[in-house]
């Protein structure tokens, strides 16, 4: 899969949906975890607590996570977080009050109309300690060890690139830092008709991995005192009625509700991972 055509092609579908949400913030959405299930309910699905839901601006729980990061992680106050693939900035907001007027939360993101979104958002929550900035996650546009911790949330799986991904986190963390990771592996290999979909990738299906390459790559990137802190099957109903998978599966004319779709879901579990530099 060209990693180019597939970086234009998720940048593209996350923009699109933060276009549709600045113009309906409670539309429907199609990316990597959607449902018929409003956001605030897929929020309650993947870890977050209904103050968690209630504290941020509307717009910005798009409700395309798999974990709760924010809750993983053992923030401080005056600390420098680093929220990879920041989206509308929700995970990112519920970091500003924990680091306080002296920490810094600086949200990375590919996407020019997440960027656009995630400011609006900013603004009209009145997070002066937040900052929104362009960049691949795979070449962050970060010094070295400026961040005492790195979130990330249902956004490495997309990367074809993931050792360079923990490298680069590797690099902008202080010594001590720590990374909170919530992500999507595999249980077992995935056919090749959807390892090779676009559509699958942006799902956050195709990208996955098995749970012993990924924590390879954070063990190459030099991070010690790595935990899977949790790890359970991913929604099956939320991963059933994601349009992005509705559509390939329209392509293959495969049903989507049969044994062999649920099969392939249980294939598919969230994990929360953390680990030290």
């Amino acid at each position: 899969m060209d990693t180019k055509s597939l970086k234009a092609s998720i940048v593209d579908s996350y923009s699109k949906l933060a276009r549709l949400t600045q113009k309906n913030p409670i539309s429907k959405l199609f990316a990597c975890c959607d449902s018929e299930d409003s956001s605030k309910r897929i929020g309650e699905k993947i870890g977050y607590s209904e103050e968690d839901l209630a504290a941020t601006p509307e717009g910005s729980n798009l409700g395309v996570g798999c974990g709760n990061p924010s809750g993983l992680a053992k923030i401080r106050e005056g600390e420098t977080v680093i929220d990879l693939g920041s989206g509308a900035g929700f995970d990112a907001f519920l970091v500003s009050p924990i680091v306080g007027e002296k920490g810094k939360v600086i949200g990375i993101d590919l996407s020019e109309d997440m960027l656009e979104l995630a400011r609006k958002n900013a603004k009209k929550g009145k997070y002066e300690n937040v900052e929104f900035i362009k960049g691949d996650i795979e070449v962050l546009p970060i010094q070295e060890e400026v961040a005492d911790h790195i979130i990330s949330n249902c956004v490495i799986n997309l990367s074809l690139n993931k050792a360079k991904v923990y490298q680069e986190s590797y690099r902008v963390l202080k010594k001590g830092g720590r990374i909170s990771i919530s992500d999507i592996v595999l249980e077992a290999d995935l056919p090749d008709f959807i390892k090779n979909s676009q559509v699958a990738h942006i799902a956050c299906i195709a990208g996955a991995e098995k749970l012993d390459d990924y924590v390879g790559y954070v063990q190459e990137a030099g991070f010690q005192d790595i935990k899977i802190e949790g790890k359970q099957p991913f929604p099956l109903e939320v991963m059933l009625m994601d349009p992005q998978l509705q559509k390939l599966a329209r392509e293959l004319n495969f049903d989507i509700n049969s044994q062999e779709a649920r099969e392939l879901a249980s294939r598919v579990s969230s994990i929360s991972l953390s680990a030290k530099k």
